[in-house]
């Protein structure tokens, strides 16, 4: 006899002799223990946090860093390349497992993906790396072996930098009325 045909023979006998019908106390057992059932189904996976944010925002810059697009370490990792999307904007959240081989890929310890980030207005750190072209720079200025260019090109830079400033203090200066006329 078969599961089916038993189940079907039970349910008989238990109208037939007025039992309670073994399925449905096998149901109510469910419905009292805190099981999932149909009607009560299993919770959601947990939702990203802030925590899993700053993980995807550190992976995104470390992997711009290391002059990797998205589809370079989703091949590395054996993900798509939308997997790795959604690891940076913290949509999806990071395994253990995974967030260790991002690490390996991007030279890390796993701890800098957990290092609190500093400040926007400090003067060093990855806030200032942020910056358009600052990866960049480093990149270049760490490929110049000669000691003596490197301080050539930093005086360089810091002279720009001047420049720049000056600029912006006189643009920001409110004109004279001597200097509109004479103009």
């Amino acid at each position: 006899m078969s599961r089916l045909d038993l189940r079907g023979a039970m349910l008989h006998l238990s109208v037939v002799i007025g039992a309670p019908d073994p399925g449905e106390q096998a149901c109510q057992h469910l419905r009292t223990s805190g099981l999932p059932t149909m009607a009560n189904p299993t919770p959601k996976p947990k939702q990203t946090t802030a925590i899993d944010h700053g993980v995807g925002s550190r992976i995104a810059f470390l992997r711009a860093a290391n002059g990797l697009s998205q589809s370079a370490l989703a091949s590395a990792l054996g993900v798509s390349f939308q997997q790795v999307q959604k690891y940076e904007t913290g949509k999806n959240r990071v395994g253990a497992g995974r967030l260790q081989a991002i690490a390996e890929r991007l030279g890390v310890p796993v701890s800098s993906f957990f290092e609190p980030e500093p400040e926007a207005s400090t003067e060093n750190g990855p806030a200032l790396l942020r910056v358009a072209g600052a990866v960049e720079i480093l990149r270049a200025y760490n490929q110049i072996a000669d000691d003596q260019m490197r301080r050539d090109v930093l005086s360089l830079v810091k002279s720009a930098a001047r420049i720049g400033q000056l600029r912006s203090a006189d643009e920001a200066a409110p004109q004279s009325p001597t200097a509109t006329r004479n103009a």
